[in-house]
């Protein structure tokens, strides 16, 4: 049952609790609060799966009735007018419904040792592709997801929405130095495998010889300019994808896909 009063004024977009999780949307007041917005049902929903992990809800009437399901009594719902949610959300078309989260920060010596899939994204800067990698990540069934040097803040608005509520399903770590993040998942006792499509070894070849049977950690680099050499020559191998077309490359969302599969798939053979 949702904790709020059907007859409830909503608050204004100048009400001071609309106003602070406004601020949200700047990373160094998120920094400083510890907080971020989870913005849309699929982001909430999984939000509110994890215990302690929303603060409040704000919520527009018409919303309110159409995400009742998601409404419980541990978690506060404030009723809020339009013009105030649309200001909490950066989505061209706001669903009404908004979460405010506390961050989710874990350590990555926490929880990679015993991991047999982990992705480690390298200065990845693009919020939508930083989220569509967690959420792929989930997908495969990878055990976590680090962010590395210069990466996107993983409680940007559109990293969160990018996720579809994946963020909240496994642990996202932060590491400042990508060279100490490599030396993390090898100290858990995972090989490295590096996408570049400069590689020494095909995808394709890896499946075929069993390579990918083994704990991975797989390292992306910039959608741009991808993995530097020095950082690449830390994996311990370094994987192209086949282009088969006259394609120049693959952007970073699909390189993950096809990478976090192969793995998850040479991990979990079917029987016959």
């Amino acid at each position: 049952m949702a904790s709020f009063r059907t007859d409830q004024v909503p608050l204004s977009s100048g009400n001071n609790r609309v106003k602070n999780a406004r601020k949200l949307a700047r990373r160094a007041f998120r920094d400083e609060s510890g907080q971020f917005l989870a913005d849309g049902p699929k982001a909430v929903e999984g939000a509110l799966a994890t215990p302690g992990r929303v603060l409040e809800v704000f919520v527009t009437p018409a919303a309110a009735e159409q995400f009742a399901a998601l409404a419980t009594d541990e978690v506060p719902w404030t009723l809020v007018e339009e013009r105030a949610l649309a200001s909490l959300s950066d989505s061209t078309t706001p669903a009404g419904i908004v979460a405010v989260c506390r961050s989710l920060d874990v350590a990555a010596d926490t929880w990679l040792a015993g991991s047999t899939l982990v992705a480690v994204c390298a200065d990845v800067r693009d919020p939508g592709n930083a989220g569509t990698v967690i959420r792929t990540a989930d997908a495969a069934g990878a055990a976590g997801v680090v962010l590395a040097g210069n990466s996107v803040d993983p409680h940007h608005p559109r990293t969160v929405r990018a996720s579809v509520g994946s963020i909240f399903h496994l642990p996202i770590s932060r590491v400042a130095d990508p060279a100490a993040a490599v030396a993390q998942a090898h100290a858990a006792g995972l090989q490295v495998l590096a996408a570049d499509g400069a590689g020494e070894v095909d995808l394709d070849e890896a499946a075929d010889t069993g390579l990918l049977t083994a704990p991975t950690a797989w390292l992306f680099g910039n959608e741009a300019w991808g993995l530097p050499d020095e950082l690449a020559a830390l994996a311990d191998h370094r994987v192209r994808i086949p282009i088969h077309g006259r394609a120049e490359s693959l952007n970073l969302a699909t390189a993950a896909a096809l990478c976090l599969y192969a793995s998850a798939r040479a991990q979990r053979p079917t029987s016959r």
